[in-house]
């Protein structure tokens, strides 16, 4: 998620002044955004030394770990807000780092890449797997573990009893309400614990 507007599109969905936790937070763009356009506060976790570096260089707080330790450091709702951006294909945990996010914060909001935009859709329909500017990997270097898409996180919320209180498509930096399965890029996600 590397473009600016949206990760302003996702920085407005975060209340002024919270305290903010960004799992997978890379570079600490996302924080520093938060930090000086909401007033926000808080702590990256990140496991890659050169982004732990530049977060460090941005002034934005880092806790170099891995998420696949869990998030034990924390207290229960220790957090206004969790960040999730481009962190759950990655993981191994995904379900319980889900539930996780979901205990050490008020709220938690994810985005992914959504494997059931349109184009992706044409790409497996001729025998490919999707590169595009949102999946801009082959099969074969992709750093993603796993695909999802909008339609499979609303199940994936049922199932572990997390109430969505919004959720909407990004594609090309605007919001997608309808049809964001099929138009969207990219899926997000604002939700609690139920």
């Amino acid at each position: 998620m590397s473009d600016l507007a949206t990760k302003q599109r996702i920085a407005r969905l975060v209340p002024q002044g919270a305290r903010v936790l960004d799992l997978g937070c890379g570079d600490g763009t996302m924080l520093d955004l938060l930090q000086r356009e909401r007033g926000c506060t808080g702590y990256g976790i990140e496991i890659d030394d050169a982004n732990v570096l530049a977060c460090v260089q941005r002034g934005v707080n880092v806790i170099q770990r891995d998420l696949g330790a869990g998030l034990d450091l924390f207290d229960d709702q220790a957090f206004d807000v969790v960040l999730q951006l481009d962190t759950l294909q990655h993981l191994h945990n995904t379900e319980t780092m889900l539930r996780e996010t979901a205990r050490v914060g008020r709220m938690g909001i994810v985005a992914f890449p959504n494997f059931a935009h349109w184009p992706n859709r044409v790409s497996v329909a001729r025998g490919r797997m999707p590169v595009t500017r949102r999946l801009p990997y082959e099969w074969y270097d992709t750093p993603n573990i796993r695909v999802g898409t909008f339609k499979d996180f609303e199940v994936l919320a049922r199932k572990n009893a997390l109430r969505i209180l919004d959720s909407f498509g990004l594609q090309d930096g605007r919001e997608v309400r309808w049809l964001p399965n099929l138009l969207a890029g990219t899926a997000v996600f604002r939700f609690q614990r139920g």
